[in-house]
């Protein structure tokens, strides 16, 4: 975990990906559907748009709005395998791992439980 939050720090001073806030409407869903079932999404999402880099077309996968896991895969460089590659030092040429795809998704919901901590 201790990875994860120096990463976030990290992406932090970036201006772009610090740019990245949820909306209201975003902190109504989180608190609706709960952390668990987010984390839920942020699976599927990554398995369907990230895992396999043969899917897909890089850097159009993710939207900027919809979803709190978006807003999140922007703000922590996890949003296409470019990104992840840049920030996150995983090979973009191969079927992402469990066990990246996993680190993957723990980036977003602590980018998450940060973001909501100010609520």
């Amino acid at each position: 975990m201790d990875n994860i939050n120096r990463i976030l720090d990290k992406l932090e001073n970036s201006k772009f990906r610090s740019s990245f806030h949820l909306k209201e409407k975003d902190f109504n869903y989180i608190s609706i559907k709960d952390m668990e079932k987010i984390k839920s999404h942020a699976h599927d999402f990554v398995e369907k748009r990230l895992k396999d880099i043969s899917k897909f077309n890089d850097g159009k996968q993710t939207p900027m709005k919809g979803h709190p896991v978006f807003i999140a895969q922007h703000a922590t460089a996890t949003c296409c395998r470019e990104c992840i590659y840049k920030w996150h030092h995983i090979e973009k040429t191969h079927i992402l791992t469990n066990d990246e795809c996993e680190y993957i998704i723990n980036v977003i919901i602590k980018w998450l439980e940060r973001e909501t901590k100010h609520i």
